[in-house]
């Protein structure tokens, strides 16, 4: 059984997935699934998962986050992660992950032009 809730939005050419639970392996479909959506709709140009919300993350979650961090860059889209709590970065920081993967403080700055908002 899953543990795991996904509110997903998309405004404007930004979508924000924030899981909300565990992210283990009952839970990663749900999240892949909710990738897959927001990937899938015209003017999307940035996706951001927000991590903030989860409670814990395993191996399997870790391999989503990966995946679909390579997956919507190859689809030419933006992809970053807000941090999540102490436990759930620890599992980024062991595996080295927080140098490989995109980490913003909050979605808006995913998307190309939020450099000149600043």
């Amino acid at each position: 059984m899953s543990r795991i809730d996904i509110d997903t939005r998309v405004e404007d050419q930004l979508a924000v997935i924030t899981p909300c639970g565990e992210l283990d392996l009952a839970g990663t479909p749900a999240l892949e699934d909710a990738l897959a959506d927001v990937a899938a709709q015209p003017g999307v140009l940035a996706v951001v998962v927000d991590l903030s919300q989860l409670q814990f993350l395993d191996s399997s979650g870790l391999r989503a986050v990966v995946l679909a961090d390579r997956r919507l860059r190859d689809a030419g889209l933006r992809f970053a992660l807000v941090p999540g709590g102490e436990p759930v970065q620890r599992v980024f920081e062991l595996t080295r992950m927080t140098e490989r993967l995109t980490w913003i403080d909050e979605p808006a700055q995913a998307l190309p032009d939020a450099e000149e908002r600043a």
